[in-house]
C-alpha cells in the first residue's frame, strides 16, 4: 500500500522540488567527504594497518559511506561501485568466505590497485575490512602479514572509487540541475531529476525499515541479530541513526514550503533511535528489544506517510 502511495506521489500535480539545493548541500558535499575520508584511511594505514590503529579511520569511512548511500543512481551505481563499497546484505556470508580466501591463499591480487579491482565485490569494501578489523578469527595479525597487506589493498581501492565518483559528480550533477534542457538525455525533463531525488529519499528510508532493522528481528520464534549491518564493528544502530538524519536534510532540501509532518516525523523517530542502547542490534534476541525495534519501524513508516503527503505531493511530471 505505502508503494502505491509513493507512485501516486510521482504523478501529483506539478511544482518545482529544490533540486538544485539537494545537489549543491547534500550530495556533492556527502561524496566530497567521502573522498577525504577513504583518502584518510589509506594514510591511516600506511601508518600502521593493524586493527587498534585503523578502526577509528574505518569508523569515519563508514560514516561517510551511511551519508552517500541513499544515492544508487548515477556514479554510485555505475559499474557496480556501490556493491563494491559496501556488500550488504551478505547472503550467504559471501563476505567472510572470500575475505578467508584470499588470506589463506595470499593472493596477489593486493600487489596492485589494477589488480585488486578485480577481485570480487565480496573480497573489497567496507565488510571485507570490517573482518579484517573486527573478527576475532581474522584481526590478529600483524604489521608484515598478508592480512596487513589486504587491509591496506582495501583501503586504497575504496579511495580509487572514491575518487572515480568525485571524477564523474560535476558532470552528473549539471544532468541533474539542468534537467530538461535540449540535449540532457540523463534526465529529459525536470520531473525526472525530481523523481530521481524523491525516490533516493522514500527508498533510502524502506532500506533502513526493511533491511537494517528487519533483519536482525526476523521473527518472533527466530530473530537474527546476527545478520544485523555492521554489528562486528558495534554500529549497526549507528548506521540507522545517521541514515536518518541524511535523509532529514535531503527532505528539507527537496521541500518547496514548510513540512512540518515531515519535520516532526523525523526528529521522533531520530530521538528514539538515538535513546535505544543497542548499538550491535543484539535485543532483536529478546521479546522487549525486538518490540523497541518494531517500534523505530513505525516511526520510520510515519516518516515515509509525511514525505509522501508533503513532499512528494510536490513531484509532478509536467515541465517547469
Amino acid at each position: 500500500m505505502r508503494m502505491l502511495v509513493f507512485t501516486a506521489c510521482l504523478i501529483a500535480g506539478p511544482a518545482m522540488a529544490d533540486v538544485d539545493t539537494a545537489v549543491t548541500k547534500d550530495i556533492l558535499p556527502a561524496f566530497a567527504r567521502f573522498g577525504e575520508e577513504t583518502e584518510a584511511l589509506v594514510n591511516s594505514a600506511l601508518v600502521d594497518c593493524r586493527p587498534a590503529a585503523l578502526r577509528p579511520a574505518f569508523q569515519e569511512t563508514f560514516d561517510a559511506w551511511i551519508a552517500i548511500s541513499p544515492f544508487q543512481f548515477g556514479p554510485l551505481a555505475d559499474r557496480g561501485r556501490n556493491l563494491a563499497i559496501a556488500l550488504w546484505p551478505d547472503n550467504g556470508d559471501m563476505v567472510g568466505k572470500t575475505v578467508v580466501g584470499l588470506v589463506a591463499a595470499k593472493d596477489p591480487a593486493v600487489d596492485s590497485e589494477s589488480g585488486f579491482a578485480k577481485v570480487t565485490v565480496a573480497g573489497r569494501g567496507l565488510f571485507a575490512l570490517e573482518r579484517l578489523l573486527y573478527d576475532e578469527t581474522l584481526s590478529d595479525y600483524g604489521r608484515n602479514d598478508y592480512a596487513c597487506h589486504l587491509t591496506l589493498a582495501i583501503a586504497a581501492d575504496l579511495n580509487r572509487v572514491a575518487r572515480d565518483m568525485n571524477a564523474e559528480w560535476p558532470g552528473h550533477a549539471k544532468s541533474l540541475t539542468t534537467a530538461g534542457a535540449a540535449g540532457n538525455e540523463v534526465y529529459p525533463d525536470k520531473s525526472a531529476a525530481r523523481e530521481a531525488l524523491f525516490t533516493a529519499l522514500f527508498t533510502g528510508l524502506d532500506f533502513t525499515k526493511t533491511q537494517r532493522l528487519s533483519r536482525p528481528m526476523g521473527t518472533f520464534e527466530a530473530p537474527r541479530p546476527d545478520l544485523a549491518e555492521a554489528r562486528r564493528s558495534g554500529r549497526s544502530m549507528r548506521n540507522v541513526v545517521l541514515s536518518l538524519k541524511a535523509l532529514r536534510q535531503l527532505a528539507m532540501d527537496l521541500a518547496t514550503g514548510p513540512v512540518p509532518r515531515s519535520e516532526a516525523a523525523f526528529d521522533v523517530a531520530i530521538g528514539y533511535a538515538e535513546g535505544l542502547d543497542d548499538p550491535d542490534m543484539s535485543g532483536a534476541a529478546d521479546p522487549t528489544g525486538r518490540l523497541k525495534l518494531e517500534i523505530l519501524q513505525q516511526k520510520i513508516a510515519r516518516i515515509q506517510d509525511a514525505v509522501a503527503a508533503e513532499i512528494g505531493a510536490d513531484l509532478g511530471t509536467a515541465s517547469q
